[in-house]
């Protein structure tokens, strides 16, 4: 029990007024960990069993492959790079345990629905579904240990709570196979309720994230800032709201009130680019493209837009720094080239090897996650552990490994997607994740070290969207895109690899363009306005020099507002002086600024 001399700083954590906060860790806090962990494995379990069961699908549905390339990369991609802004605000100003259920009740609903569909469209719907669902995950995970762990274990614990992407991305395949053969094999014709191998794959890791999410109802919500020895903040009077005012920013149509909202000028550009994107996805149509896939590409190329036209608006400084900085742009698109191979090739490897070297779903799901799982831990590792050596002696050392990662994997694809044996395959596959993997950290840490701290929270999800829509987006459909056109998945596959210059040409720019914008950051960002103070109210009113006060009392009073300087005039009826006279004008308000002001009606108790 507490005494009169202790606090709660958290969950089980007792110190003594003007103590420093204890520096470990409670066990209710690796308990929690742990509960987030197991979420962030069945995150990607949910997001990634697909690709064991696009053969089965291919076939049930009479798909493509640019359909399966569809319904993995671009239906979940876009939509959940678009609401993880929005929901990543509501995750600062909400209850985050409460926002992390609703948010895995709906993606575990909705990957279970995806084994009752009878359609390539009700799967596209359901898979962006989940996309939505899981853009909750990350957000709320992260905020959520950060308010558990002090900073010298942060690292640790989101290390941790990170790994679940390898172990779920692993798993998924394991257990996809696992169902899909065993089922097949035991309901030739159909099982219960005419659900076929892929369909009870679905349901069977769908509907244990329903029981998670109780699980994650009864957890405590941390107090914000606490552990830190901070004061707790205010709660948000209107999270909702924010979340709202975030949501027009990004997620169309709704971006067209956001930019309305910016005034007649921000509106016509956005509606300008509106009608660019529109004519470009209509003549990609008219070419003979497939419309889902363009037109859910050109939602996401235009809201993009519209929120960084927003950002512009609202935070010029953050929008120099990122959107305005050459060498940010340059490796966003390098990594984002880098995903547009590696997205591609996790989720075409094991149709390749079902289609192409005979092996069983459960051979290809332990062997292809496994190895993808270890790939991707110890490329990420070594990557980051490099790159942060190389960063001591050089400020652009991180960007030599993210040109490592756009070379070195080319070969290992070659010989991994033109294989003819399993042995051969699987050796160019694990090879190429690992050298792969190894540029997003460096990548990731690489934009951190061009923004200001405050700027870090937009600079991350800037990276991920740009890295979500050209990698995730784009790469499995295109290889799919090119398998179906020629009938080969080895070349679909390896066409893919006609972007390495262009990969290789942005690393290489950012490469030389990274040490000035570093260097010279807190100057560009001073001269886009960070720092200056903000529009000041209007200020406090005085007492006419020259008359009495109860001679000036009026119950209409007219004030005047300048829409350009931001000061205030003042022009009063009935006190006898002229109006806009220097005795009558507001002592702090230059002569200068007295024209071109329109009129407002301050409150008739103000006195002049």
């Amino acid at each position: 029990m507490a005494g009169a001399d202790t606090k709660i700083v958290g969950p089980a954590v007792e110190v003594e007024r003007g103590a420093p906060v204890e520096q470990g860790a409670t066990r209710y806090a690796w308990y929690v960990l742990s509960i987030l962990f197991l979420v962030y494995v069945l995150n990607f379990v949910d997001r990634q069993i697909i690709s064991i069961l696009a053969e089965d699908i291919k076939r049930d549905l009479g798909l493509k492959d640019q359909d399966l390339g569809f319904l993995y990369g671009t239906a979940f991609g876009v939509f959940y790079s678009l609401f993880g802004i929005p929901l990543g605000r509501l995750a600062d100003n909400w209850h985050r345990v409460r926002l992390m259920t609703i948010g895995l009740s709906l993606w575990s609903v909705m990957t279970a629905l995806s084994g009752f569909s009878r359609t390539g469209g009700h799967l596209a719907a359901a898979r962006i579904g989940v996309g939505i669902g899981e853009a909750t995950a990350s957000p709320s995970a992260y905020s959520i240990i950060s308010d558990y762990f002090p900073k010298r274990l942060r690292a640790t614990a989101l290390s941790i709570y990170s790994a679940g992407l390898y172990v779920g991305g692993g798993c998924s395949l394991f257990i996809g196979g696992l169902i899909v053969q065993g089922w097949n094999k035991a309901y030739p014709g159909g099982g219960p309720l005419g659900l076929v191998g892929w369909q009870a794959a679905f349901m069977a890791v769908g509907v244990p994230g329903l029981l998670l999410a109780v699980w994650i109802a009864t957890l405590k919500e941390p107090i914000r800032g606490l552990v830190e020895g901070l004061p707790e903040p205010d709660k948000h009077p209107a999270p909702f709201r924010a979340f709202g005012a975030e949501l027009v920013t990004i997620v169309p149509p709704l971006t067209l009130i956001g930019a309305a909202m910016g005034g007649a000028r921000a509106l016509g550009y956005n509606l300008l680019a509106l009608a660019v994107v529109a004519a470009a996805v209509t003549g990609l149509i008219e070419a003979g493209e497939p419309w889902p896939q363009w037109v859910a590409i050109g939602i996401g190329v235009y809201a993009v837009f519209s929120w960084a036209s927003a950002l512009k608006r609202r935070d010029p400084p953050t929008f120099a720094l990122i959107v305005g900085t050459p060498a940010f742009l340059c490796t966003v698109v390098a990594y984002g080239l880098n995903a547009f191979l590696s997205y591609a090739a996790s989720f075409w490897a094991a149709p390749y090897a079902l289609r192409e070297l005979g092996v069983t779903p459960s051979s290809a799901g332990f062997m292809i996650g496994s190895l993808g799982a270890t790939a991707g831990f110890l490329g990420l590792t070594i990557g980051g552990v490099v790159s942060d050596r190389l960063r001591r002696g050089n400020p652009a050392g991180r960007l030599c490994v993210v040109i490592f990662g756009a070379i070195v994997p080319v070969p290992f694809l070659v010989l991994a997607f033109t294989a003819s044996a399993p042995t051969a395959f699987y050796t160019g596959i694990f090879l190429a994740q690992l050298t792969a993997s190894c540029a997003l950290g460096a990548a990731a840490a690489t934009t951190q070290d061009m923004v200001l701290p405050r700027m870090r929270g937009t600079a991350t999800a800037t990276f991920f969207i740009g890295t979500t829509l050209i990698g995730l987006a784009l790469g499995p459909y295109m290889a799919g895109r090119v398998s179906t056109l020629t009938g080969s998945l080895s070349i679909g596959m390896l066409s893919l690899l006609v972007v390495t210059p262009i990969t290789l040409a942005c690393a290489v720019a950012a490469y030389r363009l990274a040490p000035r914008a570093e260097a010279t950051r807190e100057m560009r960002a001073r001269a886009a306005g960070e720092g200056q103070p903000p529009p000041a109210s209007p200020p406090p009113l005085r007492r006419h020099p020259n008359r009495p006060v109860r001679s000036c009392r009026r119950r209409s009073r007219r004030w005047s507002t300048c829409s350009t300087s931001k000061v205030v005039s003042r022009s009063l009826r009935g006190c006898g002086t002229a109006r806009g006279s220097s005795a009558m004008r507001h002592p702090n308000l230059p002569s200068a600024a007295v024209a071109r002001c329109r009129r407002i009606r301050w409150p008739s108790s103000t006195r002049c």
